[in-house]
């Protein structure tokens, strides 16, 4: 590393073992930048302005997205609160932090279930919980949100409270009102150095943000948890604030399109030298998605190949130079047209039907009978389509009938295609 620090830039495939939702696939593109070598706040904060910038980069409206901002010492350092925590295995601690995790997606009801007893889901699933005394659950529970609460330390949060906390906005984020609630639980005993350190950073970020002007778009959010396996310090997520439909036609929040934050172990377990780092992933396909939903980008399919039927009575070579034939001419400037040979062992109806699901503009026909000829027909998918719902005692679709399947001479399958791309508007990229 020649040069510290410096920005990163990169765009490739990578995957989740997660179940897929709206705009949430197994494999998916991702966008990723990093700054690697600077401990500085300002490096965090820029990242989540970054974040911002791309968005509206991108057309999304302002209010249509929020860049969210937490910090993984603080999450280290309310477990460090805990008793029954602060000398727990990873695997419980990790436990915890998944509890939290649900907030945003379950609601605060589901995190107090998951750090009790359990949780059982609409589908009767159960998921065992933290098992956490009713003081730490009150505790870490109240820590998800801004929002001021007044708990004992031996009557678990009433839902009608937690109710009245999720149907109210909450408060900006504050300092003072977060220490004082540490404070209230932990009684004699000190706050947490993780807990002091988490809140001097977020603090050092939030003045960057204000004085940017990001204070609109950057919030700082409890309920954020990220990376449970390596992130140190500020944690951030982008969130589209919209809503749309899941499988089930049901209207939920479209939810987070990317996140990132401080990682400054990361790069001394491959290195044995500690280098600090900060970085933002967004998932462009998931991007896509919402881009789709908000007409920012079209949601239309490009075109398939023009698709080169085959019958047995006609050498194959003879259709593999039609589509040679089809590859080598331009439909437009400098465009090709795509084509490509039908490779399967079904009838003409299948192989139809084949195109019709590859969004082909059109097939080439020619059988025995059109050999002999000397002659191609030409199938017109999209004007096929077109009339189908047409009355057929219509003069119109007599006449559309007629343009949506034609014969051309065998030297003139090239300008017959072109005739069927430019009637439809058929171009690719």
């Amino acid at each position: 590393m020649a040069l510290k620090p410096y920005r990163s830039y990169r765009v490739g495939s990578v995957f989740r073992n997660e179940k897929p939702g709206p705009g949430r696939f197994r494999e998916f593109m991702q966008f990723d930048a990093d700054t690697v070598g600077s401990a500085s706040m300002a490096a965090d904060a820029e990242m989540c302005m970054m974040a911002a910038d791309a968005m509206e980069g991108l057309g999304i409206p302002r209010g249509s997205y929020l860049v969210k901002v937490w910090n993984r010492k603080l999450l280290d350092g309310l477990m460090d609160a805990v008793p029954e925590l602060e000398n727990a295995s990873p695997e419980k601690r990790l436990q915890v932090l998944r509890s939290i995790d649900k907030a945003e997606r379950l609601g605060l009801k589901s995190v107090q279930q998951l750090l009790g007893e359990g949780r059982k889901d609409e589908s009767g699933d159960f998921t065992k919980g933290a098992e956490l005394p009713i003081s730490a659950n009150n505790f870490i529970t109240s820590s998800t949100t801004t929002t001021t609460l007044v708990y004992s330390f031996d009557r678990l949060i009433s839902p009608s409270e937690i109710e009245a906390i999720e149907k109210n906005e909450q408060p900006p984020f504050d300092v003072d009102s977060y220490r004082e609630k540490l404070r209230r639980y932990l009684r004699d005993r000190p706050i947490p150095v993780a807990c002091e350190t988490g809140l001097a950073q977020l603090t050092d970020l939030s003045r960057i943000v204000v004085a940017a002007g990001y204070s609109d778009r950057v919030k700082i959010d409890p309920s954020v948890v990220r990376g449970l396996e390596y992130y140190t310090g500020p944690v951030y997520e982008v969130e589209l604030t919209f809503k749309t439909k899941d499988e089930e036609g049901q209207f939920v929040r479209f939810g987070s399109v990317g996140g990132g934050g401080r990682y400054d172990g990361l790069i001394a377990r491959f290195r044995g030298e500690a280098v600090p780092a900060t970085g933002f992933s967004i998932g462009v396909s998931r991007l896509a998605a919402a881009l789709q939903h908000l007409g920012k980008i079209s949601s239309k399919p490009e075109p398939g190949p023009v698709v080169v039927t085959v019958f047995p009575d006609v050498p194959i070579a003879e259709y593999q130079r039609m589509v040679a034939r089809l590859r080598e001419a331009e439909y437009a400037p400098g465009k090709k047209i795509r084509a490509e040979l039908y490779l399967g062992d079904g009838r003409f109806g299948a192989q139809v039907k084949y195109a019709d699901k590859r969004g082909s503009p059109c097939v080439v026909i020619q059988g025995g009978n059109e050999k002999a000829k000397g002659e191609v027909q030409i199938k017109d998918l999209i004007l096929g389509a077109e009339i189908a719902g047409l009355s057929k005692d219509r003069d119109d679709y007599l006449k559309k009938q007629a343009d949506a399947q034609f014969a051309v001479k065998e030297n003139q399958l090239v300008e017959g295609v072109r005739k069927v791309l430019a009637r439809n508007n058929v171009t690719w990229d």
